[in-house]
């Protein structure tokens, strides 16, 4: 069973490889491991040439299509000087003696992280800024040439939700810890909801929401998209269900939502003015089985938090607030249950 010393790195040998493989980059590096980053286990390298990112495989036992830096990296380097944001994709490392697993570095991005949606950092009209801004680079996402950039076969064909509920049935089968009613019903349930191929396909972030975005230090403008792991192409509503999840979410530690709050007293747009700003800003309609975004939004994060609870119990989740994520699993089933209903 991996123990937290496990995702420490060795700073010495990991200077020593990196001297040799990026232009410029000196030692010696002092890690620190980032708090978030659940999934794939992210650091910050302080080195006498400057600051990066270092970002891995956790170690142990992984379901099998999961924590593909690899395609993280790929993504990073089509991506890197378009019209999305991301850091410049510095050297892919796939050698696991170095470190333990696989590894990309990336460059180092100052700027600020917002845990809570509610934004009580910001001032009102910050917070409205920040939302449009949310939109916009979600429509710059939506907006890629798949085929110009190198990233036809990035997905598989075919009906993005059938495949998203058979692949994620699968995983969370495969990580199961405990019955869950809930989840029973939406995998024997969502399949035969899902609609008909409409031909929409873009490049999906996968897990669109405001704490995977880097802003400006002294403002609401978005410097780099991070945490590419779940991207694929599919269909761009998933993304917009996604981050609207975090409207109906209730407020807790693990996944803070904006549920049981005055937004409007905020100067936080409501699910309408957002569906309608990303249509204005895409040219897609929103369509009238928005229910079952949220329903499939829902039961896709419950699977992707039963992950999270399987790896925590195993001793090998990289976040100490993997087990209250966990724990989320329930919660998130019910929700998604009840959107079913209204689908």
């Amino acid at each position: 069973m991996a123990s937290e010393n496990s995702l420490q790195l060795d700073d010495n040998a990991l200077a020593g490889y990196l001297e040799l493989v990026i232009d410029g980059f000196k030692g010696p590096v002092h890690s620190e491991k980032f708090k978030g980053g659940q999934s794939n286990p992210t650091y910050r390298l302080r080195a006498a040439s400057g600051d990066y990112v270092l970002r891995r495989k956790p170690p142990g036992k992984l379901l099998g299509s999961a924590h593909a830096v690899d395609r993280e990296f790929r993504l990073l380097q089509a991506l890197h000087g378009s019209a999305v944001p991301v850091a410049e994709p510095l050297h892919l490392c796939r050698d696991e003696s170095v470190i333990g697993s696989m590894f990309y570095v990336m460059s180092y991005i100052d700027g600020r992280v917002f845990w809570d949606p509610s934004l009580p950092e910001l001032d009102n009209a910050q917070r409205s800024t920040l939302y449009d801004n949310l939109l916009q680079n979600l429509a710059a996402i939506h907006a890629i040439d798949v085929d110009a950039f190198g990233l036809t076969d990035y997905g598989k064909p075919g009906n993005y939700f059938e495949r998203q509920v058979a692949r994620w049935s699968q995983q969370y089968r495969d990580s199961e810890t405990h019955p869950i009613a809930a989840m029973d019903v939406l995998i024997s349930e969502l399949p035969g909801r899902c609609p008909g191929d409409d031909g929409m396909r873009s490049l999906v972030h996968g897990d669109f929401r405001i704490d995977n975005l880097m802003f400006y230090n002294d403002g609401a403008q978005v410097l780099a998209v991070v945490d590419w792991e779940l991207s694929t192409l599919g269909h761009p509503l998933a993304d917009l269900g996604y981050l609207c999840m975090a409207l109906r979410l209730p407020r807790n530690p693990a996944l803070p939502g904006l549920a049981g709050l005055d937004r409007a007293e905020r100067g936080i747009p409501s699910e309408p003015e957002m569906l309608a700003r990303y249509a204005a800003l895409t040219g897609r309609p929103i369509p009238a089985d928005w229910p079952f975004v949220l329903a499939f939004s829902f039961f896709r994060l419950a699977a992707i938090a039963q992950g999270v609870a399987k790896r925590a119990q195993q001793g090998n989740a990289s976040s100490a607030q993997a087990t209250q994520a966990g724990q989320m699993v329930e919660l998130l089933a019910d929700m998604g249950s009840r959107e079913l209903l209204r689908a």
